[in-house]
């Protein structure tokens, strides 16, 4: 276990192998910021090098996860030429990448994250959670993909994710309109897997984190998440079927396959002894710290 990094916007706790982020302005509605961007690449960068660390749960304090970009500047906070909008792009000229950081952390970290939506989510508030691997809400909030009400375009990444989360007709209809979803609608269409009362989820991401933590062998994965990220956006299985058998027949050989399949035979939890540090296959189409892809 390694010192958590400063942060003044979004607040980290370890607890066992879980990483706690939790986006900690509700005063302002966790509206986000340059530095809250910042601060959340740090964290998934911190997970993905500390093998404490087993899972990474995303949250928030406060009734609302994220509001969105801060606003406060008023009509110029986005405008970087005023200087106004570099509370929200990360500098006067809006060059700095400071606002896109953090989906390269969250999509270069090898740790499994799940996303526990304590309220409603706008904006970047929600777009900042689509390269994250599972996600719950509290059965009230809302969801928005606001830009076009603001005179802007879907950003962090968000018109390549969302489409492959939901479906292209879906994501259309939610970026196009600007409207806010109930929680039931974002289940349906799948940006959300469940849904639970407000004061309860927390709970169910720690349990599903713990599931996670207690049963499956990190360099598995880490491997299948970046398989699916990487694979499931191509135009065939050619490239999934030309790494997964050999993938299995390396990892076969090692330690933990051997006590997976020992602990399922013996009907006990699995302590599985390789590293994500130290015991990552090379792969020809991960490079974690090279935002995953060639």
């Amino acid at each position: 276990m390694t010192d958590l990094p400063e942060t003044t916007q979004v607040r980290l706790e370890q607890e066992g192998p879980i990483l706690w982020v939790r986006i900690d302005r509700p005063e302002a509605m966790n509206a986000y910021t340059a530095t809250m961007g910042a601060e959340l690449a740090a964290a998934f960068d911190h997970a993905d090098g500390d093998d404490a660390i087993r899972v990474v749960v995303l949250t928030a304090h406060g009734k609302v996860f994220c509001a969105g970009a801060d606003v406060s500047a008023g009509a110029g906070a986005f405008d970087t030429a005023s200087g106004e909008g570099a509370k929200n792009f990360g500098g006067p000229s809006g060059g700095s990448g400071k606002r896109s950081d953090f989906i390269a952390s969250m999509m270069a970290c090898r740790k499994p994250s799940i996303v526990a939506f304590n309220g409603s989510a706008a904006g970047v508030g929600l777009t900042l959670t689509l390269p994250c691997d599972i996600r719950i809400a509290a059965d009230h909030a809302r969801f928005g993909c606001v830009f076009t009400r603001r005179g802007l375009v879907p950003e962090a990444g968000s018109a390549w994710f969302l489409p492959r989360l939901v479906g292209l007709s879906t994501a259309l209809k939610w970026c196009i309109t600007g409207a806010l979803v109930p929680a039931a609608e974002a289940l349906d269409a799948g940006l959300v897997s469940e849904l639970a009362p407000a004061d309860g989820v927390e709970a169910r991401a720690r349990q599903l984190a713990l599931e996670i933590a207690d049963n499956c062998s990190p360099v598995a994965l880490a491997l299948t998440r970046r398989m699916l990220w990487q694979f499931s956006a191509q135009d065939s299985p050619a490239g999934a079927l030309a790494v997964d058998a050999s993938l299995n027949i390396a990892l076969g050989q090692k330690a933990d396959v051997h006590e997976g399949v020992a602990a399922f035979l013996e009907k006990r939890t699995p302590a599985f002894p390789l590293s994500v540090a130290a015991d990552m296959p090379e792969t020809p189409w991960f490079h974690p710290r090279g935002h995953g892809q060639e």
